[in-house]
């Protein structure tokens, strides 16, 4: 208990005591013709329970990377698997995302010396993958092509290191070159697996490219890549979607691949600003959250989206896949940043809390291809060899991204978490100034978070906080004043801001019983916060079955466990919770399910009733 308390004030401190100014970032030279609506603030020293995820995602994962094995499919080829050549541009997203967060010197000599022996692998051609020339573009090589040119953007985005973005162009136009509509040109749809979707995916990296070079090819090659979607042999994403509103309907329903090829469409419609594709990817949204989505905040069902409101959750069922954990986030904030509509937050605050930090052991840093709701959870350390392996740390690195910024210009909190944010913001009188805003908090342990506003002038403006759907009394004080938040919407607070304002937010979490369902009609879960619990079965020896558990009624009665748990389990969040162990009355002990099989147990999320 003494050390994760000890965690927590060491977030606190380090958020009053060091202030870095930010990485200094080259973008692209091609603006959007639509402007983002959300635009994340400048985040450092977060502590609380996402910090130290975020540190375990640094120390035990992303650090402990070895180049030679990530490389070694580009120094001989043929790679040892025929996917092996997407790791690197992974792991430099990772790791760009990450130091410009952290500023911290190890991860960014690790990438520069990733980014020096990966140029020299490219050929003379600006081939980039790891297959021999005879069996060049026959399954992997476009989409290992895509997160090459992703990692090398990046990685120049923070460091303005020219040879990368030259090395990301010469791959790029050798696809170009390679794939098309004109004479000797091969089809890209049959350039990879799933319909189209795997190769069409490169579509998101070509319209950064066109948008970092200004190049009219890349643009061109854009527009291309929607059209191959539709033809013959292609996907039919935007037929299907039209048709049938349906995201079954769109290829083979392959999920990652899918939320892959929607980022770039979603990319496009930014640059273009061309309405139809927002809507069609709108549509596909609401069918994913009403239809496929798991309450922990994943989908897929041995990688595909299944059957309308099919989830089943054993390991057997190959269910939330990783990748897909990672597309869906990044999926719901590139519509936050697009439409400022906050209910992307809801969904990536469901996914980041459960299913995302779930994916990945706190104990070890090792990462699970999927993560099931019930047994143990399947933990591998190995590194370019998974695509999920390398996956799971990308959406990590973008929590500092999903925190809080300015929507519509003007500041909102949307996730709850200690730390310390920094913008400019344009207040009433229409003057521009810097905005420090200090959050101090203990959540999810409770609902009780302290701001400190520090503007660099006394000023008039609005500050928005975000009243999540599963709270209760969500109230806000400042200067004698309490304002009330309604579920699911903005509370604002319109005033003159002063240097050292405080703002105490106070909500309830309710704990939430959750029926099955058509998948499991005969059992519930418990849901306390954003955060789903699991049964731990190694955290309650009285339980020789999970099977052999069984919800009664909630009573109200959920108390405190924390002291309880093993001394190495640093985040000290559990309660007992009355159920039957046998037809026993017995207090089982339930850990948020990103925490439980952290040390090898089987878990339940779903409880016989």
């Amino acid at each position: 208990m003494r050390r994760f308390f000890l965690l927590i004030l060491l977030g606190l401190v380090a958020s009053k005591a060091r202030c870095i100014d930010p990485v200094k970032t080259y973008g692209p030279i091609i603006p959007n013709k639509i402007q983002d609506k959300y635009t994340p603030a400048y985040y450092q020293n977060i502590g609380g329970y996402l910090g130290y995820r975020m540190n375990i995602n640094l120390e035990k994962r992303l650090l402990k990377i070895d180049s030679a094995t990530l490389l070694s499919g580009f120094r001989k080829r043929p790679g040892e698997q025929v996917w092996i050549g997407e790791h690197v541009g992974k792991f430099l997203f990772s790791a760009s995302k990450t130091y410009a967060y952290t500023h911290d010197a190890r991860i960014k000599h690790l990438m520069d010396d990733m980014v020096q022996k990966y140029i020299v692998c490219q050929m003379p051609d600006g081939y980039l993958g790891t297959y021999l020339y005879k069996d060049r573009w026959t399954d992997w090589d476009v989409w290992a092509h895509k997160y090459a040119i992703i990692g090398l953007l990046n990685y120049y985005s923070v460091t303005g290191y020219k040879p990368a973005l030259e090395t990301a162009k010469r791959a790029a136009d050798l696809i170009c070159r390679s794939f098309g509509e004109g004479p000797g040109q091969r089809d890209l749809m049959l350039a990879g697996d799933h319909v189209g979707l795997a190769p069409g995916s490169i579509l998101e990296p070509m319209v950064d490219l066109y948008r970092y070079t200004g190049d009219k090819k890349y643009l061109a090659f854009s527009k291309y890549i929607l059209r191959a979607f539709e033809q013959k042999d292609g996907p039919k994403i935007i037929g299907g979607l039209e048709k049938y509103g349906d995201v079954t309907k769109v290829g083979d329903a392959k999920a990652y691949e899918m939320l892959s090829c929607f980022l770039g469409m979603l990319k496009y419609y930014k640059l273009t600003g061309e309405t139809k594709y927002l809507t069609l990817l709108q549509t596909a949204w609401v069918d994913i959250t009403k239809h496929h989505l798991y309450i922990t905040g994943t989908a897929s069902d041995h990688e595909v989206f299944p059957a309308d409101g099919t989830l089943r959750a054993t390991n057997n069922d190959n269910m939330g896949e990783g990748c897909v954990t990672v597309t869906w986030i990044q999926f719901n904030l590139s519509l936050l940043q697009i439409t400022g509509d906050t209910r992307y937050a809801t969904e990536m605050e469901r996914s980041v809390y459960n299913h995302l930090l779930a994916a990945e052991n706190p104990q070890t840093g090792c990462v699970s291809y999927y993560t099931a709701l019930q047994g143990a959870k399947p933990y591998r350390c190995d590194q370019g060899y998974s695509c999920c392996l390398s996956s799971v740390p990308r959406a990590i690195s973008l929590i500092p991204e999903m925190i809080g910024g300015k929507i519509n210009n003007v500041f909102t909190v949307l996730l709850y978490e200690n730390g310390e944010a920094s913008t400019q913001i344009i207040t009433n009188d229409h003057s521009k100034i810097s905005l420090k805003v200090n959050a101090a908090t203990r959540f999810p342990l409770d609902g009780r978070v302290e701001y400190t506003i520090s503007p660099s002038k006394a000023k008039t403006f609005k500050i928005d906080f975000r009243v999540p759907d599963w709270s209760e009394n969500f109230t806000a004080s400042v200067g004698g004043e309490t304002y009330k938040g309604k579920k699911g919407g903005l509370l604002g607070i319109e005033r003159k801001w002063e240097a050292g304002d405080k703002v105490a937010i106070t909500f309830d979490m309710p704990v939430q019983v959750i029926p099955g369902g058509i998948s499991f009609p005969n059992a519930v879960a418990v849901k306390r916060g954003p955060q789903v619990f699991a049964i731990d079965k190694g955290l309650n020896r009285q339980i020789d079955s999970l099977k052999d558990v069984n919800y009664v009624k909630y009573d109200g009665a959920l108390t405190d466990a924390s002291a309880s748990l093993p001394a190495d389990w640093d985040w000290k969040e559990a309660f007992f919770l009355n159920m039957k162990v046998n037809n026993i009355p017995e207090q089982v002990m339930m850990v948020p399910f990103a925490e439980a099989g952290q040390k090898s147990a089987g878990i339940e999320v779903w409880i016989n009733r």
